[in-house]
């Protein structure tokens, strides 16, 4: 069914719009002793009212940041909501945060009130709080086992809805706010490490929503939706894509049970529509290609010729001759391996990091419809999706969302204008002057618009690493981290579109001839690369930096460089930087072997 999405004020209209509309109807659903229960739209509605209220009770004021530390679980939606009801500004936090980066994101937001959902959580959460001279409140959502309080005062999630209900109408009516309000702060990692918070307005969510709204409509067709939610809600893909767009269908959102139930979790949920990153199909694909395999050699035929037709299909060169093997595939193959994504999905759209070509000509082989956007939190976060309607072509990220503009600087690089573009950096003016240049948004990133109007990315400016699972690693901060350890003199890490870091490193020379005097070694530096006591401590090293990273910034493996990065074998600057791209062609090959 083909629709257009009303014009809204706020997110909050937008979803007490459509509880009206669904009233009963299953909403968020969670699954619990092996069985899945549902929370409806009109229950949902009441509990975002009562929290609203009891946040207001709570002495919070319009244009407060509250900070969300919370899986992602019925409750996520439902706070996120309801502090946007309360006039108040959301803070989602990632669950994988270590105390120092809860400390900077408290500190740096001003956030006054937190809402955590579990003790384990708290734990690392609560010394940051503790610390921070803005909190004063902790909301938790399951018991959080306090040992300690200091100034702060806890309050119980459950509680305080019960304590103040609210009516959804009585809310509803007071969501006059406009669409350049200030909707959240999303934070994502910067050229110098600390991370920065992108201020994300009503208006900017909404844009994106009605922009997926109209490619589903015009493309597929708008019916009973059903998502499942993977991504962490705190990323700001998952968070516009996963819950505010199917909050805009009015659908339901399943939430996963995590990596290693969700390939049950498919079949079980037989999900519409998944939005999902490029490391979730690599690992599917390995996945299905060795199941396969084990059924024997005719199914592992019919495979290959599903594949090679796809590769031809996308290059163009798929003939009439292809026809009764395409018709043989969709009788057998392409059935078989439909059911394992449940059987009525729509499309699986893929963003947060760059993909392989080849993975997308795998699944579009097999009868998934693949769709591969482009998009950065500082833009809501969608910038362009790839469209049916447009042509799919694997190595491009698809045309630009309706009301979108989108042009190629003199330098290459990409450059967005419109209402999904945030209204700047959170206190940080000047980050926002260097991305923000007469209302268009400098990406950072090398493309092209091909002669159907969809973007190729070609190379990225900045030096963000962004992994296969779409998180953002600014590796200056990290290798900072690293040459502060007295072992380790310089370093670079890599880890772009792959599973975890990894790193180059440059022992200290002083350190180095210590060591070899105390262990009696001959300090020749080829023999002790080959030392395992040498390496060993070096790794301690790094263990006792990763201490202190999240678990997406921590090296997981080295190794040794050949001899110091020099300005005279180009691996510095005259200022002393690493020139990566040096760095990459002499250990790119070593730095892939690790993973």
């Amino acid at each position: 069914m083909s629709r257009t999405l009303e014009r809204f004020d706020n997110l909050v209209q937008m979803f007490f719009t459509r509880a009206a509309e669904k009233g009963d109807a299953p909403f968020l659903w969670r699954k619990a002793a092996g069985t899945w229960h549902p929370t409806s739209w009109a229950e949902a509605a009441r509990q975002v009212a009562s929290l609203a209220t009891a946040l207001q009770a709570l002495g919070l004021r319009p244009g407060d940041r509250v900070m969300l530390v919370c899986e992602n679980r019925p409750e996520f939606c439902i706070t996120d909501l309801a502090i946007m009801a309360a006039g108040c500004v959301t803070v989602p936090t990632y669950t994988t945060n270590t105390e120092r980066d809860h400390q900077h994101i408290i500190e740096n937001s001003g956030a006054c009130a937190i809402v955590v959902s579990n003790a384990r959580l708290a734990r690392t959460l609560l010394p940051a709080a503790i610390r921070a001279s803005s909190a004063r409140i902790v909301i938790g959502i399951d018991d959080v086992n306090v040992a300690q309080q200091g100034s702060l005062e806890f309050h119980d999630w459950r509680a305080l809805i019960a304590r103040h209900d609210t009516p959804p109408a009585t809310m509803a009516a007071l969501a006059t706010f406009g669409r350049d309000e200030l909707a959240c702060i999303i934070y994502t990692s910067g050229t110098g490490g600390s991370p920065r918070g992108v201020m994300q307005h009503h208006g900017a969510i909404l844009h994106n929503v009605a922009g997926c709204c109209t490619i589903i409509s015009e493309d597929f067709g708008w019916e009973d939706e059903i998502f499942l939610s993977f991504l962490p809600l705190s990323h700001a893909y998952e968070h516009t894509g996963g819950q505010y767009f199917p909050v805009a269908l009015g659908g339901q959102i399943y939430y996963s049970e995590g990596l290693e139930k969700l390939a049950s979790n498919i079949e079980e949920v037989r999900p519409t529509l998944m939005v999902v990153v490029p490391r979730l199909f690599e690992v599917l694909r390995t996945r299905i290609t060795k199941q396969v395999e084990k059924q024997g050699r005719f199914p592992q035929y019919l495979l290959e010729k599903a594949v090679d037709l796809g590769s031809r299909r996308a290059a163009g060169k798929a003939t009439l001759l292809d026809k009764p093997m395409d018709l043989f595939l969709g009788a057998t193959l392409r059935p078989k391996l439909a059911k394992r994504f449940g059987g009525r999905i729509k499309a699986m759209v893929s963003g947060g990091a760059p993909l392989n070509p080849e993975v997308g000509i795998f699944f579009q082989s097999l009868g998934i419809t693949f769709l591969q956007g482009y998009g950065q939190t500082e833009a809501a976060p969608v910038i362009s999706c790839n469209r049916p309607k447009a042509g799919l072509k694997m190595d491009t990220v698809g045309p630009p969302l309706p009301d979108v503009e989108v042009r190629i600087a003199a330098d290459g690089e990409i450059l967005v204008r419109g209402e999904l573009v945030m209204h700047g950096y959170w206190r940080n003016d000047e980050e926002t002057a260097r991305v923000l240049k007469d209302g268009w948004l400098h990406t950072g990133d090398i493309g092209l618009i091909d002669d159907k109007g969809r973007i190729k990315i070609t190379d990225r400016k900045k030096d963000i690493i962004v992994n296969d699972k779409g998180d953002n690693v600014a590796p200056q901060k990290v290798e900072g981290m690293l040459t502060l350890q007295p072992e380790i003199a310089q370093a670079m890490i890599a880890g772009d579109k792959k599973p975890y870091m990894t790193a180059v490193i440059v022992p200290d020379t002083d350190w180095t001839q210590e060591w070899c005097a105390r262990s009696g070694t001959r300090c020749d530096f080829r023999s002790l690369a080959m030392d395992p006591d040498y390496k060993a401590s070096v790794a301690a090293a790094v263990e006792r930096v990763n201490r202190d990273l999240s678990v997406t910034e921590r090296v997981r493996k080295f190794i040794l460089a050949d001899g110091p990065f020099t300005i005279e074998n180009e691996q510095l600057t005259p200022s002393l930087k690493i020139r990566r791209h040096v760095l990459r062609e002499a250990y790119g090959a070593r730095l892939d072997a690790l993973y």
